[in-house]
């Protein structure tokens, strides 16, 4: 495999400079203005010799109080969830109505897609085309006119639950059965890709333009793709879905600094009137300023040992790792390559990418408008709840106990990537009823002061010492907050 890294070899200086960290003063720079156009301001950054970079409160925050809404750079729905949720793939909101969120999963699940094997592609290419394009803001409430009868008889299946007959699902999907009290959880209309791809789905004609301009047009297996080769583009979907979506997510890096290079070269030809089809060194890291801010690591070096590996099988289990970032890397080249920005395409920057997001990925987690709506009917006085449920009650039994699965991914998160560990800690993330989309929300659990560290805690505070210290190894240090201070032996 090493003797295939060529553009390791070919191109290590420029590697080793996209990999410097950046200077003090440029760093500061960046999250200042990052802070100024977010939506909370009461924070700054700070470059911290013992921890590297810190966030630190400009104000006061209360118990409880809102600290930081931080825009993602860059995050994945994860694959085995797409069947369950239906959102919008720049902002992670839910998307379409009630009934189609409903009868989506229940014709996926029907048709027995393996989520962990089959691409979304592949899943939508044996759907109907209204499955995600159907807008029922205009139909009638059909609800209290159908036959509870018509719903179909509960039936065993081998997920246990209730299978509703497919014209019942078909009718949610194309929103022709309005269930009751729906209307009362309006969601965005779904608009679709602007490559004509089947994978990727909208809240508003901003969030797809923004994802088209930043990310997908390169990503997009639709025929309006810019990407270099669409069947190379699927195999590389499809192996990223087989093995670890996170690869998907460092496609979506690798294709956001390799548009963005191409935006700043555009502007300089426009200034100085000439073309240079040779790579400009200066504009990739102007590109790659976002990523560069990440505290990054090999990933194969920082990823956590699973329990089922040995300590001495660590070392076959690390390249093994290796191994698969480089097939992945392959098929990604295959798929989007650019000539100007080769040094992104090697073994060192690919790992150093997914290595950032072990480190500091976010979970993203939207809650789901279906079990806010299951809730709602339940809540109900009984006589309006005991209508309801005559259709509602066998769509419930339809989805079984995974009705309420809300969205979730994994995210990198700029702002909240420089929040330090503590197991005593005075933030933590937490989605509020109204945070319906997937920006990283960051809540004090604890009065904080004006000039106080805020801190987040990166594995679960309440394990024991030591447990606590051997998960906190796989991020590079030894904690030596109050809490293991004082607990330690």
């Amino acid at each position: 495999m090493e003797a295939l890294c060529s553009i390791d070899v070919q191109f290590a200086d420029e590697i080793s400079t996209l990999l410097k960290p950046p200077p003090p003063r440029e760093v500061q720079v960046y999250f200042d203005h990052l802070i100024t156009t977010s939506e909370c301001r009461g924070l700054k950054v700070k470059q911290n010799g013992e921890h590297g970079k810190g966030v630190y409160a400009d104000v006061d925050f209360k118990e409880g109080g809102l600290v930081l809404k931080d825009q993602m750079l860059a995050g994945i729905q994860h694959s085995s969830n797409k069947i369950d949720c239906l959102v919008c793939s720049f902002c992670f909101c839910f998307i379409g109505f009630i009934e189609l969120q409903i009868g989506r999963k229940l014709y996926l699940q029907d048709l027995g897609v393996s989520a962990n094997n089959e691409c979304d592609r592949q899943t939508f290419s044996h759907a109907p085309d209204e499955i995600c394009q159907m807008d029922s803001s205009d139909s009638e409430d059909h609800s209290y006119g159908e036959d509870p009868k018509s719903l179909g008889e509960c039936a065993s299946s081998s997920s246990n639950c209730c299978s509703l007959p497919k014209e019942i699902v078909e009718s949610l999907m194309n929103g022709e059965l309005v269930l009751p009290y729906s209307k009362q959880f309006a969601l965005p209309a779904v608009i679709s890709c602007p490559g004509g791809c089947r994978e990727a789905y909208y809240c508003s004609q901003l969030c797809a333009q923004a994802d088209w301009d930043l990310f997908h047009s390169l990503l997009c297996t639709g025929e309006g793709s810019n990407s270099l080769n669409r069947e190379a583009l699927v195999k590389f979907i499809q192996h990223a879905n087989e093995t670890n979506d996170i690869f998907l997510l460092a496609a979506k890096v690798i294709s956001f600094t390799i548009l963005k290079y191409r935006k700043l070269k555009s502007t300089k030809l426009i200034e100085q009137g000439k073309c240079i089809n040779t790579c400009d060194l200066s504009l990739l890291l102007e590109a790659w300023k976002p990523v560069s801010m990440g505290h990054k690591r090999r990933w194969w070096d920082c990823i956590a040992l699973p329990d089922d590996v040995d300590c001495c099988d660590e070392a076959a289990f690390r390249m093994q790792i290796k191994e698969l970032a480089f097939t992945s890397l392959q098929l990604l080249k295959a798929a989007i390559f650019d000539k100007e920005c080769e040094p992104l395409f090697s073994l060192e920057i690919y790992g150093h990418i997914i290595g950032m997001f072990e480190l500091n990925n976010l979970d993203l987690v939207v809650a789901s408008p279906v079990e806010d709506y299951f809730l709602y009917i339940d809540d109900l006085p009984q006589s309006e709840k005991r209508e309801a449920e005559r259709i509602t009650s066998r769509v419930l039994d339809a989805l079984g106990d995974d009705y309420s699965v809300c969205c979730q991914g994994t995210a990198f998160f700029p702002i909240q990537s420089c929040m330090n560990h503590s197991c005593h800690p005075n933030a933590r993330a937490f989605k509020r009823d109204g945070d319906r989309d997937g920006q990283a929300t960051i809540i004090a659990v604890q009065p904080i002061s004006m000039g106080e560290e805020v801190t987040i805690s990166y594995i679960d505070e309440n394990l024991p010492f030591e447990e606590r210290q051997a998960l906190l190894a796989d991020y590079g240090f030894r904690c030596r907050c109050s809490k293991c201070l004082e607990e330690e032996p």
